[in-house]
């Protein structure tokens, strides 16, 4: 307020986004089924909108696809924008989020978290456990009143997907905030230790009694009676290797009845993925299918020889 002092305040800096996202084109052959707003016109004025009071949000346009080049703030930010565009009429497909990494001189550099865990004594350790795998270094712990809360910092990349994990290993009766740290040195890589997928081998609508069938291997992701596509991924593999199946295939009717074959088919409830959840579970070469009325995991090629070409292309680098 004194003219004569006319020193300037010091401008607020907006942190760099730290984790990226492909926003694409959804070339699935359900496509338009739920949502109008498909095309990649469409998407580009959306974005782009989104960057007029999204401050945190970088966009860049990909050569040669129909996509888009999103970062933003970490998972939080993204989902939410993916949220809003899916409650909007948009169908999209989306790829695994992906750390931004820095190089400073000859150095790389990532983002930690400040990572806050409340929980039970007797489960806290499973969690301690589960950060230390994933590269967290351990700031402090406290005790008390049979609740033990842990600091920790932890590599971005090393919270992709533990959410879920967390929910599941305390019971629902823990807590868990992070927020952004800061960039540094590079933790080093991490162990991959998620399961093997069942893949779609056919267009066509689920049949309860594959579906039985298969369940005896995994966990299904899908309702009888539920359309799918070729590439699709409908459930998880008991083991690390993913299986081509057959979910539309039914059960052989025939004259010839006997005791113990018409046994009435009980299936387990399937697995059911938010968005989030999703975001946290597709490996590099799956793909999230977001649309008004349905959000469906599915690998980046569709057709089996194409995944053939890929993998071999990736084993050859």
């Amino acid at each position: 307020v004194d003219p004569s002092n006319l020193e300037a305040m010091a401008p607020l800096v907006i942190e760099k986004p730290t984790l990226q996202m492909l926003f694409l084109v959804n070339d699935g052959p359900f496509v338009g089924r739920s949502g109008k707003l498909v095309t990649s016109r469409q998407l580009r004025s959306r974005l782009f909108k989104e960057l007029e009071t999204n401050v945190g949000l970088s966009i860049e346009e990909l050569d040669g696809v129909e996509g888009f080049k999103v970062s933003g703030r970490g998972e939080l930010h993204l989902s939410i924008l993916l949220e809003q565009m899916r409650r909007e009429g948009y169908e999209l497909c989306v790829s695994k989020p992906e750390v931004l990494f820095e190089m400073r001189g000859h150095e790389t550099y990532e983002p930690f978290e400040e990572v806050v865990v409340s929980a039970p004594d007797d489960v806290v350790g499973t969690v301690i456990a589960a950060l230390n795998t994933r590269k967290g270094i351990m700031q402090s712990l406290e005790s008390d009143l049979g609740y033990t809360t842990v600091t920790y910092l932890v590599p971005t990349r090393g919270m992709i997907g533990y959410r879920s994990e967390f929910i599941t290993s305390t019971k629902g009766m823990g807590t868990l905030e992070k927020s952004f740290h800061d960039y540094l040195p590079y933790a080093g890589a991490l162990s991959k230790s998620r399961n093997g997928v069942f893949i779609a081998k056919e267009k066509g609508k689920t049949m309860a009694y594959s579906l039985w069938n298969l369940s005896e291997r995994g966990v299904m992701c899908v309702d009888p009676a539920i359309e799918v596509y070729e590439g699709m991924i409908v459930g998880i593999h008991s083991r690390d290797n993913d299986l081509i199946v057959n979910p539309c295939k039914n059960k052989q009717l025939t004259n010839v009845r006997s005791s113990g074959t018409d046994d009435a088919i009980k299936l387990s409830e399937p697995k059911r993925f938010t968005l989030e959840e999703a975001l946290e579970f597709i490996n590099d070469d799956e793909l999230v299918e977001i649309t008004p009325a349905a959000i469906r995991l599915r690998k980046k090629y569709l057709n089996e020889i194409e995944r053939k070409h890929y993998n071999k292309g990736l084993m050859n680098q």
